[in-house]
């Protein structure tokens, strides 16, 4: 069928109904049936909105054996969260934002993503299946989303490389003298500094561009990850030790007196940052946020275990403390490095981009801080490989679901690889690289991050119900207000999924209200402005019917190998957390990651909706009516 409309003999009315009133006697009836059947147009469109990803049968062969533990799933979650980007990340945080609470900025992004991290162990337990979050969301909550999640996962890898290309270009110029920017500003200047970088650098396009054509030959290894992790693991434990030994408590409780000397004995006071209100957080609690906000990407990657309960011997457990202990390993790694940093150097004469090779060289000298670097820039090389090499599956997967163009799709006949992919995943990052600075990419990765891990937690509370499709409706319930409260039946209905679905829908617009008046005015809200305080307390209110509200519908009794703990209370508060975040980054942010969305939406409303696998079957019931995931999985598909 088309998806512009349903045939018309469907729809009861002959085309003379639709189009005259005359043999009718009310002469409104024929403005009653075009509404009729654009209620049905609407019907038809949302269906589609929602349609799922059916669960084929697979071959025996492709059937994965259980043979990962705890251990083997945290050396995979350390060795894909632990990231380069700390190098600079820490230096731009406490220099700029957070000061020398920098480390607080990374418990409070670590905290948030091990919630996260939870929610897509269940999300996997649904399917329990190994596959992307892409497929996972696909298969459980419909098109839509899946295809939201998988657009904004690719920001996420194509940001991620071309940061990663950003910080070899950085901390190699200063290697060199900075002979590389200053060549660079001169040659190809950038006049919009407030979406732009001020100078396009070439060198990172290269970088990227280069890393793409040795990947179009060569495929990702597990060696190049043991030693991409392997050196950073060295790198960080050094600047750490470093920290201990040489670092000095009196740079964590700085004050005007000391950064009056600091610009007196300074030739060049324009390296000085801000020195705030002195101390340990000298931009106060909103720079803490901000901090947070921004450090939230570095534990990007967290999902990857949850993609491993088919794999996994024990998969409640191994898979829930696996996220935890690699999150708590990698914590310790960036709390270490961001105290470290601020411990060997005033915060406010760390060098943004080159951070921990100049503490080294302020602590232990010239040599040593050559060492550091070069063991960062071969950490950051074997880093983009494995970024690069990572890029072109999900744009693959998608392109093969015809939700991306299928050019995509294209396999190279005698490498064997994903070349279309491979080309457009690398242009892109490359382009990236190319025009925004290291602190835009940083805002738009985490602001990525931060709505994904959004939509997996509205996950986590639209699955609380799935119900059989061949549910019997509800009875007795003529009272809403009781259906509401106290429902009737015990397992999950049609009614029951639907109150749940409504009521998840108006908690994201309630917190998304109470994030923008905490952000905005925040003054206001907590010194008993009377109109403002009045609004949050009634927000906080509501949340807290509709929290109450969705309890008490009967939940999905289906046992699953996991289960996020305290439903719904934990999901709501993550969502709440993460919008709220959101609204500490800039609007220049904002106005560019709507960008990127408008063009996905674009490019799925008018392609991916009409070309899609799911167009060309038959109709599929939506995620809300679905049957239980967990029944399905014997025939699974593997992503």
């Amino acid at each position: 069928k088309s998806w512009v409309s349903p045939p018309l003999e469907e729809t009861g009315y002959s085309s003379f109904d639709l189009c005259s009133n005359n043999s009718k006697d009310d002469p409104y009836t024929g403005l009653l049936n075009m509404s009729g059947m654009l209620g049905q147009y609407v019907h038809l469109f949302g269906e589609k909105l929602v349609r799922r990803r059916p669960l084929k049968p697979r071959e025996e062969s492709e059937s994965h054996v259980a043979h990962l533990n705890t251990f083997d799933l945290v050396v995979l979650g350390v060795g894909r969260i632990l990231r380069p980007g700390v190098y600079i990340l820490a230096g731009k945080v406490a220099k700029f934002i957070a000061g020398p609470a920098t480390v607080i900025c990374f418990l409070v992004a670590g905290l948030s993503t091990m919630l996260s991290g939870l929610y897509y162990a269940e999300l996997g337990a649904q399917v329990a299946r190994s596959g992307s979050v892409y497929f996972y969301s696909y298969v459980t909550m419909g098109q839509l989303h899946a295809f939201i999640t998988g657009w904004n996962s690719i920001l996420s890898l194509v940001i991620g490389t071309a940061r990663v290309a950003k910080a070899w270009s950085y901390i190699f110029d200063r290697l060199i003298g900075n002979h590389i920017s200053q060549v660079l500003q001169e040659a190809f200047p950038l006049h919009m500094p407030s979406f732009l970088a001020t100078y396009a650098d070439v060198f990172a396009l290269g970088l990227v561009l280069l890393m793409t054509v040795l990947v179009l030959g060569v495929h990702e290894s597990a060696l190049v990850t043991k030693v991409s992790t392997g050196l950073s693991l060295l790198v960080l434990s050094l600047i750490i030790l470093s920290g201990f030994m040489k670092g000095d408590l009196h740079n964590w409780q700085l004050t005007e007196q000391d950064y009056t000397l600091a610009t007196a004995g300074s030739n060049d006071t324009s390296r000085l940052g801000p020195l705030g209100s002195g101390g340990f957080a000298p931009f106060g609690f909103e720079g803490i946020l901000r901090g947070a906000a921004l450090c939230f990407y570095i534990f990007f990657g967290v999902h990857i275990i949850a993609t491993k309960g088919e794999e996994a011997l024990t998969p409640h457990r191994s898979i829930p403390l696996g996220i935890v202990i690699s999150l708590f390993v990698c914590f310790l790694a960036y709390f270490g490095v961001s105290a470290a940093v601020t411990l060997m150097v005033p915060y406010y004469q760390i060098h943004p981009y080159n951070p921990l090779p100049q503490a080294i060289l302020h602590s232990w000298g010239a040599l040593a801080g050559y060492v550091v670097a070069v063991g960062t820039l071969c950490a950051l090389t074997s880093r983009l490989h494995s970024a690069v090499c990572r890029m072109p599956k999900l744009i693959y997967e998608m392109a093969e679901d015809g939700l991306l163009f299928r050019g995509l799709t294209r396999i190279h006949a005698c490498a064997h690889n994903r070349v279309k992919s491979i080309m457009a995943a690398g242009i892109l990052a490359g382009v990236m690289a190319l025009l925004f600075n290291f602190t835009d990419l940083v805002d738009l990765m985490s602001i990525g991050t931060l709505l994904s891990y959004t939509l997996v937690a509205f996950s986590v509370l639209g699955l609380l119900v799935i119900f059989p499709l061949e549910s019997a409706p509800e009875a007795g319930t003529s009272n809403p207000l009781k259906s509401l409260c106290n429902p009737i039946s015990t397992t999950p209905t049609r009614k029951s999924g639907q109150i749940v679905c409504g009521c998840a829908f108006l908690l994201v617009l309630l917190l998304t209200i109470l994030s923008l008046l905490l952000a905005l005015w925040p003054s206001r809200v907590f010194s008993g402005d009377p109109g403002f305080t009045a609004g949050a307390v009634l927000l906080l209110l509501l949340i807290a019917g509709i929290t109450a509200i969705i309890w008490r519908q009967p939940q999905n009794p289906s046992p699953l190998p996991f289960r996020v703990p305290a439903l719904p209370v934990l999901p709501v508060l993550s969502i709440f957390v993460n919008v709220y975040l959101m609204m500490q980054l800039s609007s220049v942010i904002w106005a560019e990651f709507g960008i990127w969305n408008a063009v996905g939406f674009a490019i799925y409303f008018g392609y991916g909706i009409r070309h899609s696998l799911e167009e060309k079957r038959d109709p599929q019931p939506p995620a809300s009516t679905s049957q239980t995931l967990h029944e399905h999985t014997p025939s699974a598909e593997s992503s």
